[in-house]
């Protein structure tokens, strides 16, 4: 089983992120630019909240509010469910479908070391899978041949 500072180490753990004050716009210009659908919302370095394209949807659009004069604040998620390098990637896929959430911080001694996408977590527990199924494959191979 794959843990998360694994998974981390193998696609990066750039920390891109915004400061509750920006105003939306600029958020999701920034997650537009990293090709990234959600963004750690810091305080002096401290993770305060998450904002996502999920937020951009909900909060702004649906409730007909201008981007450019919304701040992350008003619409940012603040109750936050997070990971640790050492948590399986599995576990995290439980926790992302029980609470219906598509990113997780992960965080080392209360600051943001990464953040991990459900795309990362499913694209990793897939790769670990085929690779089982090839080694199994050899082995029955092997077998067979003696």
């Amino acid at each position: 089983m794959t843990n998360v500072g694994k998974l981390l180490e193998e696609k990066g753990s750039a920390v891109w992120h915004v400061t509750p004050d920006d105003t939306v716009f600029d958020a999701i210009k920034l997650m537009d630019e990293k090709g990234i659908g959600a963004l750690a919302v810091l305080v002096d370095g401290t993770l305060a909240g998450i904002i996502s394209e999920r937020d951009y949807a909900r909060k702004v659009i649906l409730k007909g509010r201008s981007s450019k004069k919304t701040r992350v604040k008003d619409i940012m998620t603040r109750h936050i469910f997070y990971t640790f390098p050492e948590q399986d990637v599995e576990e995290c896929l439980v926790v992302m479908s029980e609470h219906h959430i598509r990113h997780l911080p992960v965080m080392q001694n209360d600051k943001i070391i990464g953040m991990i996408s459900l795309g990362d977590v499913v694209k990793d527990i897939i790769k670990e899978q085929k690779d089982k199924i090839a080694h199994l494959e050899h082995y029955i191979t092997w077998e067979e041949s003696y």
